[in-house]
This record gives structure tokens, sequence and C-alpha cells, in this order.
């Protein structure tokens, strides 16, 4: 008589049913406990227009301060490979849309240069990391979505050939300081040279090949990505890497490191080479399924 034997199936099978067991079972208590909201606070709000950007591998310059033997290089030009479409604001947070959190009591006011014509058509300026993040948070609260700040591979990803790269162009191989001097003052010049203060309305600088809007225009955008101090040996391999998350990566024309409280990047607060010409943010929705449990946790300051 045969018998009849099961043959057991790929061992990442038999994690898959445990695994959304228990994911199902803590997201229905997060939402018994009150850790996650069910339902957007107060009037819901629309959501703002995005676009998405579909998964690709590209090529971006790391961003950061790369030095090989105490002479300042370029870093290093990565391949990522990006597996989730990235939803991000076409636009940019305009100063009407801001000055709403503002009113609302869940936003600091912005401190812009130039005051805008029309704020429902004009990007927010004057605006802070802290603030960003704030109005992040107001937005996530009236939209019952999950809204964060970009990181600089997201800005990257999405802002795609606008994106800037950093290099200087010089040997690393080289040990002579003047070329790095030399290089370097040739690029802030040119950036200084192309320069054009005053916020324009949304849509003056185009889109790129994926439908985003204005980036690399006059209004840099605050990410998520913290400055970092990168020490590498003659073989180039890295000796240590220091994280300073008092200071953030904004991304436009070039990238800048600014202190996360300063809002007029003209005053003093760039911490890297020639300062913004304005500064302002665009937010990403974070759409997998267990976004509002993850940051429910961050918001109680759990590290993820």
């Amino acid at each position: 008589m045969a018998v009849l034997t099961s043959r057991p199936g790929p061992f990442w099978t038999s994690l898959t049913l445990p695994a959304l067991l228990l994911a199902a079972l803590a997201g229905a208590m997060a939402v018994k406990t009150g850790l996650i909201r069910t339902a957007p606070a107060g009037p819901v709000l629309d959501e703002p227009l995005t676009v998405e950007i579909a998964p690709r591998s590209f090529a971006y310059r790391d961003s950061g301060e790369f030095y090989r033997n105490g002479f300042a290089v370029d870093g290093p030009v990565k391949t990522a490979a990006v597996t989730r479409p990235l939803t991000i604001m076409k636009y940019q947070v305009t100063a009407g849309d801001y000055a709403r959190c503002v009113a609302d009591g869940a936003c600091p006011a912005a401190e812009p240069g130039f005051a805008p014509v029309d704020p429902a058509d004009t990007p927010a300026t004057g605006v802070s990391y802290d603030d960003a993040v704030a109005y992040a948070g107001w937005l996530s609260e009236r939209t019952g979505e999950i809204w964060t700040l970009p990181s600089d591979r997201d800005l990257a990803f999405a802002a795609g050939t606008r994106f800037p790269d950093d290099a200087l162009g010089v040997d690393i191989n080289s040990t002579n300081p003047a070329e790095r001097w030399l290089a370097d003052y040739r690029r802030e010049a040119a950036r200084k040279a192309s320069r054009d203060p005053v916020p324009q309305p949304l849509g003056r600088f185009g889109e790129n090949e994926y439908g985003l809007a204005d980036f690399a225009g006059n209004v840099w955008e605050w990410t998520a990505t913290c400055n970092r101090r990168v020490n590498l040996d003659k073989e180039g391999y890295v000796v240590n890497d220091v994280s300073s998350c008092g200071i953030y990566v904004a991304s436009g024309k070039h990238r800048a490191a600014m202190s996360s409280f300063v809002r007029n990047p003209k005053g003093g607060g760039c911490a890297v080479g020639v300062p913004p010409d304005n500064v302002g943010f665009r937010l990403v929705k974070d759409t997998r399924w267990y976004a509002p449990l993850l940051a429910a946790l961050r918001a109680r300051g759990i590290p993820l």
C-alpha cells in the first residue's frame, strides 16, 4: 500500500503565517491602546498632489564630508537599488499650506526673507528643519496618512538628472592642497554667479523626467539625512564615520549642511559651503501598511 507523504515547503513559508499573525496582533493592540489613530484628528485635509516614482537602480554621490589621509576628497558614487515606489509631493509645501499649520498652533511662524505675493502659489521659505518636522506631524494628523521628510537618497532618487553632483573633480591621490583650494573656489564662485533669490511661483522651474516640479530651483529642500564626516585611510577604507544629527542636509542646486533650527540660511546657519538662497521642503508619504505603528513608536522616542 502506498504511503502518502507531505513535502516540506521552503523555510521562509513556515515563517510567513506567524509573522503575519504577530503583525496583525501588534496592529490591533496599537489601535486598541490608542498608540495609533484610526482616523484623522480634526477636520480632514485634502492630500497634496503627489507623484509616484517607480522602482529602479540609480547612481548618486554619497552625502557628507570625506577626507582621505587628511585631505578633502569627493564622496563615493554609490549604486542604490530601490525596490518600492516612492510617493513624494509634486511641489514644495506652499506658504499658504504652512500658514494653516501655524494657525492651528502646530507650527511656529515662518521667517521668509521675501513676502510671497500669492501664498497659495509660492513655496514656504524661512522654515527650519524642526519646523518642517512639525508640519509633517500636523499633516499626518489632518490627513490620516504618514508624511515625513525625505532622506537625501530619496531626493536623489526622485530628482533624477536634476540632482546635483558636488564633486570637486580633484585626483583622489593628489596631495597638493592648492588643487583642492582652486577647485573649491571655482565651484563656490559658480554657485554665487547663478543665484536668483526671490522665491518663484509653483512650476516656475519646470518638471524633471519623473514629473517632480521645481527641484534645484531657488528653494533648497530639507532632508532627514544627518550631516557626516567620513575619514578614509590611504587605501580608501573607512576609518571612522561620524554623523552630526543636529545638522541636516538640504538639497537643491547643491547640497548644504545646516543646523536644524536655522530658518534663514544667509544668516550664518550654513555649516559647509555657500548657503542656499532659500530653504523650504516637500514631504514623502509612507504607504507601508504598518507606517502608522512605526510613526507612533518614533513619536514616543523609540529608535527604529
